[in-house]
């Protein structure tokens, strides 16, 4: 039995992945930092046999070993991480204090890869590592600062991963998640321009859900994923490689600033 641990395993794309691992005949380790979010999970799951949660801070110290040390007391195995954890609502640079440059890189970028340096050594051929980063990491974009910072460099980390370790038989790979209506980010299309710039230049007609990326996060632990390392796959309906503009915003009027 494959054994997959999952960060931010609680809602959201965490809680998704882990629901469709599950199916795939895996065991689950759900880490989160909210004990109730977790006991979701149990509810959702509810193999205790298969699942093994743990509420911990992933950014602090001892998190990596805690989250090691119980896969391997429960399921004796690693195959696959799941690095999914992260936060939302950053600011622009120039507004970025250093606590929240602190706070997005340890959450974001050192807490994977702490995680990643404990884990591999666990790994046989066949495992795999899958990092959640973003069309942020792919593209500029506005009011990206720390959050652009950090997952650039999850990504980066990750195609190193991919060399430095493939030859063993341990894949490393990225999803990268547009624009998704998880909990953390439904509430920002209550600001107009945040909808607009995510919606009308979106050549597909809809935005991504949480199973649109945990399905491709299972494909990536799956056979059929077997070829594939150190890639970035881009889960957000052609919204980075396109210049679409929806027919509303070509047939507006446009009129010169006051």
């Amino acid at each position: 039995m494959q054994v997959a641990i999952i960060t931010g395993a609680g809602s959201g794309i965490g809680l998704e992945t882990a629901r469709l691992l599950h199916d795939q005949g895996m065991a689950i380790v759900g880490v989160g930092r909210s004990a109730s979010k977790l006991a979701t999970l149990e509810e959702v799951i509810a193999d205790p046999a298969r699942l093994a949660t743990i509420s911990i801070d992933i950014s602090a110290d001892h998190a990596p070993r805690s989250i090691v040390e119980l896969a391997l007391s429960r399921f004796g195995r690693i195959d696959f991480l799941i690095n999914n954890a992260g936060l939302g609502s950053p600011k622009p640079l120039d507004e970025t204090d250093d606590a929240m440059l602190d706070e997005f890189l340890n959450v974001m970028l050192r807490a994977p890869f702490r995680l990643c340096r404990e884990v591999i050594p666990h790994m046989q051929a066949g495992a795999g590592v899958v990092n959640v980063t973003s069309t942020f990491a792919m593209i500029g974009g506005k009011r990206g600062g720390a959050y652009s910072a950090a997952k650039g460099g999850l990504k980066s980390l990750t195609e190193h991963m991919a060399c430095e370790y493939g030859p063993r038989g341990i894949r490393s790979n990225c999803v990268a998640p547009g624009v998704t209506m998880t909990d953390m980010v439904r509430h920002r299309f209550e600001d107009e321009t945040f909808k607009r710039v995510n919606v009308e230049t979106t050549p597909y007609p809809r935005l991504g859900e949480a199973t649109d990326i945990a399905s491709t996060i299972a494909f990536l632990c799956s056979a059929g994923g077997e070829m594939i390392n150190g890639q970035t796959i881009t889960v957000d309906g052609g919204w980075t490689k396109t210049k679409y503009l929806s027919p509303r915003v070509l047939n507006s009027v446009w009129s010169d600033p006051a």
